[in-house]
């Protein structure tokens, strides 16, 4: 069951990009990120008083910690959408579990004893793997002045490394679910709202009906997504449930093909498919070799 909360959450979380994909054609990434906070708070809300459960938490910096970053992942990620090919900026933000584990190996050069760091071989194949694959996926992104769009994905990636570690953290302190994603998506509104001070909004007279119809679509599809996700890995992060996270590259490459004719070069194609071969392969030998260590998710 696990698995298929996995799944689902992948499938929730490709079509939201499709919303921000069509979206970004009128706001901005700040905007997007506002609105996206804003209809996940209130769809939250309403499930959480729909589940009879409470809004207070014992442990409210787990909760702005993993706000903090994961929205700053977000915003990435956002941006990556509106600027790259749906399968490329996907892709980049799925190397979260290779971020992951690459943390893990320069925890264990840092601090760890010498067989510690020789264990650590085999893992960090992996994260010279992976970004190999990203080298390869950028590359078709420099023929098309997107590179910088190429490195704030990739960011996005690590930023959700580092915010699903907290995700499955505050699982394990026994945080439910809606709680970890009403508060996320308070912080998600906060954040969208002080960048709109300092840029340009969009007067929403010049927005048009197709890309505003996809605001309230995104902040469901995302809370959705979001608690999916945290079901999945909150309820014991598994092998099986880790590596079910990148059928959602296989959902993005499918709108990315059907909706939106994008092009990606064979280097680009063959980069997509090294990173997802890097990250299935970290995934196993981090369950091997650590069991105990926080699995990633998107």
């Amino acid at each position: 069951m696990q698995a298929l909360w996995m799944v689902l959450a992948s499938f929730l979380f490709a079509t939201m990009a499709v919303g921000i994909k069509f979206a970004s054609n009128s706001f901005t990434t700040f905007e997007l990120v506002f609105y996206r906070g804003l209809v996940s708070v209130v769809f939250m809300a309403a499930v959480v008083r729909a589940r009879g459960a409470s809004l207070r938490t014992p442990i409210p910096m787990m909760h702005l910690w993993r706000s903090g970053v994961g929205v700053l992942a977000l915003g990435s990620w956002f941006y990556a959408i509106a600027h790259l090919p749906l399968a490329t900026a996907m892709t980049l933000n799925y190397m979260s579990g290779v971020w992951v584990a690459a943390f893990l190996v320069g925890g264990a050069l840092l601090y760890g004893q010498p067989q510690d760091a020789q264990r650590q071989g085999p893992l960090l194949g992996t994260v010279l793997l992976g970004f190999g694959g990203v080298v390869m996926t950028l590359r078709p992104t420099m023929d098309h002045n997107q590179l910088f769009a190429g490195v704030i994905g990739l960011l996005s990636g690590m930023g959700a490394a580092l915010a699903y570690m907290q995700v499955t953290a505050l699982g394990k302190a026994g945080e439910p679910e809606e709680r970890t994603v009403f508060y996320f998506s308070l912080g998600t509104a906060v954040v969208g709202s002080v960048g709109m001070l300092f840029t340009d909004i969009t007067p929403w007279a010049e927005v048009r009906w197709q890309d505003a119809a996809w605001v309230i679509p995104i902040g469901v599809l995302a809370s959705l997504g979001q608690w999916c996700m945290t079901r999945a890995y909150s309820k014991g992060a598994t092998l099986v449930v880790a590596s079910m996270q990148y059928s959602g590259i296989v959902f993005a490459v499918i709108y990315s093909l059907v909706l939106f004719g994008d092009h990606i070069a064979p280097m680009g194609w063959l980069g997509i498919a090294v990173i997802v071969a890097s990250g299935l392969l970290a995934t196993i030998l981090r369950a091997r070799a650590m069991p105990n260590t926080p699995a990633e998710e998107h």
